[in-house]
């Protein structure tokens, strides 16, 4: 069933989210300081046999939040020379970067695919290599709500850091062509997109599909499910937290970083997801920045466009990259 507003009022919908009045000099700050944590020329490319004829597979590590070592593969098309243009992608809630034969789509159609790991996530769904060193505290059972009393402690931080030094880490290949990036991701890859559109200058195209991470002050009203129900949970129990906690999300939420992206972006929502709720989605759709679509699919839920949307994005891609 429908779970949200109807399709008309969400193009009319915007977020009630506000922005921290130094949420810039937040963020600048601590990409700053990840990125005097380690200096250029500390990603360490190692091949694997994956036994793919068309591929070549690399095991990527590079610095992310504080010079710490972040896992992610790298496909190349096998016959194709540099520099590529390139698909940054980033993985949904509980995911990591999976195996050296899975997610062989962008590699094989022609693009260099740096596929990034979520630190502390990846044993769900789908494996992942990267721990995560920092701030634990009271928490409910997932990443929601870790580190969530400060800013500075709160788990996206140091997974938003890490999905920008990606983007820097993929710039330094020289395989890679630096002008020619796209970042994408689903879910909460989508939330990271938008992360990384409102962080990173020059990209060449955004891909958020029914992004999480976004509109929270709807979000923990209308949601019922996790992972949004997790912060909700948690400030049942910790009822004089409830300020707090939302100051501490708005430096992480989807609809601030969207207000400050120019790269073209390609969103997806669909009105019976009930994971990530359509009106979040255009929370941050209308709020963003730079040239924009979004593709609605009335009948589907958290899946989205699915494989469609994959196909699709090929084609979105090819138009923005080149060949």
């Amino acid at each position: 069933m429908l779970v949200d507003l109807p399709e008309a009022e969400l193009h009319a919908y915007r977020s009630a989210q506000t922005d921290p009045a130094d949420f810039d000099a937040f963020w600048a700050d601590t990409l700053a300081e990840s990125r005097a944590a380690a200096p250029e020329g500390l990603v360490v490319l190692e091949p694997v046999e994956a036994g793919l004829r068309t591929l070549e597979v690399y095991d990527v590590t590079f610095p992310g939040f504080a010079g710490e070592p972040i896992k992610a593969w790298l496909r190349v098309p096998r016959t194709a020379s540099g520099p590529l243009p390139t698909v940054v992608q980033y993985q949904g809630y509980g995911g990591g970067r999976g195996r050296p034969t899975e997610n062989l789509l962008y590699a094989s159609a022609g693009f260099a695919h740096l596929f990034v790991d979520s630190r502390g996530q990846g044993s769900g769904w789908s494996l992942g290599d990267t721990g995560d060193a920092g701030a634990t505290g009271p928490q409910i059972p997932g990443v929601m709500t870790r580190g969530i009393d400060s800013r500075a402690s709160y788990y996206y931080r140091r997974l938003f850091t890490d999905a920008v030094r990606a983007v820097d880490a993929a710039r330094s290949l020289p395989v890679v062509d630096a002008e020619r990036i796209a970042v994408l991701g689903a879910s909460q890859g989508g939330g990271i997109t938008l992360a990384v559109a409102g962080l990173v200058p020059g990209l060449a195209a955004v891909l958020p599909w029914v992004p999480f991470l976004c509109d929270f002050p709807r979000a923990l009203a209308i949601h019922d499910s996790d992972p949004y129900h997790e912060v909700v949970r948690y400030l049942a129990q910790h009822r004089g937290k409830v300020a707090s906690v939302l100051e501490t999300l708005s430096y992480f939420d989807g609809v601030n970083f969207a207000r400050r992206a120019t790269a073209p972006a390609w969103f997806t929502a669909a009105l019976m997801d009930d994971i990530c709720k359509p009106s979040t989605v255009f929370g941050a759709y209308n709020a963003y920045a730079g040239p924009k679509s979004i593709e609605v699919f009335p009948f589907n839920g958290h899946e989205g466009g699915g494989a469609q949307t994959e196909g699709d994005s090929i084609r979105i891609l090819r138009e923005a990259l080149g060949e």
